[in-house]
This record gives structure tokens, sequence and C-alpha cells, in this order.
């Protein structure tokens, strides 16, 4: 049955890249996307599209691919070892930002859709997906309204969802080598397959399509802030943390290298510029010292309602 879903999705899929670009660039003001299609030896293929130096973005890419082929790559049959001898097709559309401003998030999504088959069985599909917030200098405005629309984007589907797949997320972007979060989380899902497919491939467009709702107005609050050469040192050096994910822990990079993917497109996440500094630790009591206050699980949505009331109380100034 999924099978027969494939272009569904795909064409879905499609449709997302092309409004994720189109809105990027609405509130980018000042650079295009320029597409780079490439094809896949074993089978496949995808677009990328990339935008450099622009008014808001130093970096962003909204990255389409469509893989498939006989035999899966050692990351995924060691993980599910059901999967082996089988075909498949890995489909999906995955973007990150990363802005020049230092008040302004790095963020990064992906939605996808996987099916392996074997002749005489039946198929194996699940859909995957979600999107985070890095902040460098995190405002807590900006952290609650992240929240509450990926929130609102689950509610849908359950009372329970949002909090299982914030849970996720805060679990999955942890770098454990640095025993932090990588930012302020937001969704992660994968092996969603439970139920009718129908219903899971709601659940994975209503994330795609809540991304530039959750993301567009805390672009818009912190483009025109004012920063020092001292905060963009800072975001250059937490860039590394984000450089250090993505090679030591990401699936998706491991998945796609593996599976002879587009090594441009797969490292399309990486930030233009990133440095490391030996045994770095902020001045304390400053606002890049502030940052590790955010990065631990933390129940955003909930922190925020007590704290207004502590506000509105004269607990906090």
């Amino acid at each position: 049955m999924a099978h027969e879903h494939l272009d569904d999705v795909k064409r879905y899929l499609l449709d997302l890249q092309e409004r994720l670009c189109a809105g990027l660039a609405e509130a980018d003001g000042a650079a295009q996307f320029q597409e780079d299609s490439w094809e896949r030896e074993e089978g496949g293929g995808g677009r990328s599209r990339v935008m450099t130096n622009g008014g808001v973005f130093e970096k962003g890419g909204v990255n389409f691919s469509h893989v498939y082929g006989t035999q899966l790559p050692p990351s995924a049959t060691a993980a599910r070892p059901e999967l082996t001898g089988r075909s498949f097709h890995a489909v999906g559309v995955s973007w990150v930002l990363h802005p020049e401003n230092p008040h302004v998030p790095t963020s990064h999504g992906n939605v996808r859709f996987f099916i392996a088959e074997k002749v005489g069985e039946p198929p194996v599909w699940w859909f995957g997906g979600g999107f985070d917030l890095t902040p460098f200098y995190p405002v807590m405005e900006d952290v609650v309204h992240w929240h509450r629309v990926a929130k609102a984007a689950c509610d849908p589907f359950g009372d329970d969802v949002y909090a299982r797949y914030k849970s996720w997320c805060d679990e999955y972007f942890y770098l454990k080598h640095r025993d932090e979060t990588r930012g302020v989380g937001g969704l992660f899902f994968d092996d969603l397959n439970e139920g009718e497919f129908a219903d899971c491939f709601a659940m994975q467009r209503a994330v795609g399509d809540s991304f530039l709702e959750a993301y567009l107005p805390i672009v818009e609050r912190r483009r025109n802030d004012a920063w020092s050469e001292r905060e963009r040192e800072f975001q250059l050096y937490r860039r590394g943390r984000y450089v250090e994910f993505n090679l030591v822990w990401d699936r998706g990079t491991l998945f796609g290298l593996q599976s002879g993917g587009r090594t441009e497109s797969i490292l399309m996440s990486m930030p233009p510029l990133a440095r490391w500094e030996y045994a770095f630790e902020p001045q304390p009591g400053s606002a890049e010292a502030r940052l590790q206050d955010f990065l631990h699980p933390r129940d955003w949505l909930g922190e925020s309602a007590a704290d207004a009331g502590k506000r509105k109380s004269g607990e906090l100034s």
C-alpha cells in the first residue's frame, strides 16, 4: 500500500521545497536560491538549492533527494537487520539556515519517507522528520514561540505527541562528548508507521508545513539587532558544535555518505565559517555564559507559564 503512495509523498516534498525557498528568499530580501540538480549512479538523484551571502542568511540550503537501490548501506542494516536483502527508496527534503547576525538563530529541519521491499514479503515503510532551533544569544520569547508552533502542529494527532517528539528531539540532538544539547530543540520523529498510511503522511505534512510559521517571526524580530565582533566570534565558536554534531552523531549524514549520495548536498548543512578555541570559557555572568542555561532539556512551555505568573506577582523583574 505504501509504495502506491510514493509518488504522492514525492509530489508533496517537491512542493514543500518550493514553498520553503520562496518564504525564506522573501524573508532574506537580498538573495535567491540557486538550483543544482544531480544524479546518483546507483539510482535516483535530487535537486539542491543553496543561498549564500544574503541579507539575512550567510548560507542557507533546501535540498530534495530521492535515492533508491537494491541494497541498503551498513548504517541502515546494522540498526535494522530485517532490512537486509531489500531494495529501497528514500525520499526527503532537508533544510538548514545559517544567518550572519549572531542574534538570529540557526535552524534545521527535514521530512522524509523510506520504504524497503522484498519479493514475497510486505513492504517495510516509515516516515520521519522534525525541526530544531540553535540560538547563540537565546531569547525566551523566541524559544516559547518556536515550541508553541511545534505543539500546535502535533496536537491534532494526539495529546502526547508533542511531548514525545519534543523529548526525542532533545535526546537526538545531544552532543554526548560536550554534555549539552545542540540548541533548544523542537521536534524529532522516526519510524512512524503506526495506524493508517494517510495519518502518518498527514503528520509529516503538519511538521513540514509549520516550519516557516515557527521560524520566520523569530528572524523578523532579531534580524536588525546590532552585533559586535565579539558576538560574531562567539557565533563562529558555537557553530563548531554544529559541525561536531553533524560529523560525529548525525545518522542522516552517515546514511547519505554510505548510500552514495552527493557529498556536496549532504554536507550542505555545514556553516560557511566556524572556529574552535582550546578550552574556551565565557566570562561569568556574560551573555555568552547565559547560553548554557538553554542547552539542556526543559519544559519551555510549562516554564514560560510559571515565569509569567511570577512576573505578574513581582517575583521576577
